[in-house]
């Protein structure tokens, strides 16, 4: 059997995507093994949101190379959606496929096993239908994923993104009650729900809809323990999504954010729609609904134009929200976005420094957060994976917040138990399941 590796870099929905590569590779006689063995063919599902996402492409082609310089190389996703030419001028790369090309990755294996230097690359911007493969298989992860959407209309002046994806796609209503039947029938206790702009979900289709529409017919199967919602952009958490999200049992409360800056300028500066005063509101009708949800967020350092006094009014605004972690990363220039050609560009030394200062605030916001639930009972999803520190069973709770368990067996894992939470440990809830339950 011919042996194909798979390595991916981002977000949830290229995990989604990936996943979806090898369960099809699979099913047509292909052996996936993991991407430090040997292979025959090697697959990079890339991410180019940051300058950083780039580079470790580029280490993670020249790291299959080395495994086996005779195997042939594919390099796909959003890095080599951007920048085909430069990822095709990479040495050991045998094939450049765009995102639309890698939602067929049968019709590329031909042509990769011949050894042919090709690029196969269409301009996604056309890109009008939704197109991922189906997949009930996620390598190492307990919960599953369910990509249903893909593409952003929204050009934040930082963002290649919309670029990397085209506009936004949705798919039919019908097709995500399939496939959630289908993941539960798989085994999965927790489902999340994950798209590029996943708060745009519906609007394309014919008869247009909406994200609480979708979770109402959801509701209706009643099939999983536990529903989480990816990231979702400040707008699009409406009244009406947390109205209905109340007291819903089943479902995770734990948003993620892109909040990029908490000062009015900076926000203008990016085309965000929104101001810090509206992101404040935000949080508090959040925290009304659901009062014991986790509230994460992105947060830009170094964006052009931030000064001392730009940074600093980001820094008290985040001091001041009752958060449960900050998701901290510089700015990056995307070649092609407006905010690239920027001269008031920030020097890295000081994107590192106020980077470091955040994540400082970030550990103590996780602390706090955490510390509202020791000496209370939690439900976790117990994983098959160990601490690696203390070789403890681990998980999350509804709430997002990671859980090892002093107590766990095998027998555990991907069960939902409750546990009394007794510590805040290095970054985790050390707890004891309540086996009398």
């Amino acid at each position: 059997m011919v042996k194909v590796a798979i390595a991916t870099l981002g977000c949830k929905v290229n995990q989604y995507e990936s996943a979806g590569m090898a369960e099809t590779l699979r099913k047509n006689g292909f052996s996936p093994v993991p991407f430090g063995a040997p292979a025959d063919v090697y697959i990079i599902n890339t991410c180019t949101v940051t300058g950083k996402a780039d580079y470790q492409s580029r280490q993670l082609i020249r790291r299959a190379v080395r495994n086996n310089p005779r195997a042939a190389v594919l390099v796909t996703g959003c890095y080599a959606q951007v920048r085909p030419e430069e990822v095709a001028g990479i040495s050991g790369v045998t094939m450049v496929a765009g995102n639309v090309e890698k939602d067929d990755i049968m019709a590329l294996m031909p042509a990769l096993a011949g050894g042919e230097k090709k690029t196969l690359w269409s301009d996604i911007r056309g890109a009008r239908e939704f197109s991922t493969p189906a997949t009930m298989a996620f390598s190492g992860r307990t919960r599953g994923l369910l990509k249903i959407q893909d593409g952003c209309d929204t050009f934040c002046r930082y963002c290649i993104v919309p670029y990397a994806r085209g506009k936004s796609r949705s798919l039919p209503e019908s097709e995500v009650l399939e496939r959630i039947e289908e993941l539960a029938g798989a085994g999965y206790r927790e489902l999340v729900l994950t798209g590029v702009n996943l708060g745009a979900y519906g609007r394309d289709l014919v008869p247009a809809t909406d994200l609480p529409a979708l979770l109402r017919r959801v509701e209706g199967i009643k099939l999983l323990p536990r529903l989480r919602l990816s990231s979702l952009e400040p707008r699009e958490i409406t009244g009406e999504l947390l109205y209905f999200l109340r007291g819903k049992d089943y479902f995770c409360p734990h948003f993620h954010i892109p909040m990029q800056s908490g000062d009015d300028w900076i926000l203008s500066l990016m085309g965000r729609n929104y101001d810090a005063g509206y992101f404040r509101r935000l949080v508090e009708m959040i925290l009304t609904y659901l009062p014991e949800a986790a509230i994460g967020v992105d947060v830009m350092v170094g964006f052009p134009g931030e000064g001392e006094r730009e940074f600093a009014n980001t820094k008290a605004f985040l001091e001041e929200l009752p958060l449960a972690y900050l998701h901290v990363f510089p700015y990056s220039p995307r070649p092609g976005t407006p905010a690239a050609s920027s001269p008031a560009q920030v020097r890295e030394s000081e994107k590192k420094q106020r980077g470091s200062i955040l994540r400082q605030l970030s550990e103590k916001k996780r602390a706090v957060f955490a510390g509202r639930f020791l000496g209370r009972k939690l439900t976790v999803l117990l994983e098959a994976g160990r601490d690696k520190k203390r070789g403890l069973m681990r998980g999350f709770s509804a709430n997002y917040l990671p859980v090892a368990v002093v107590n766990g067996s095998p027998s555990l894992a991907n069960s939902l138990v409750e546990i009394t939470a007794e510590a805040w440990e290095e970054g985790k809830i050390i707890g004891r399941v309540n086996l009398s339950r």
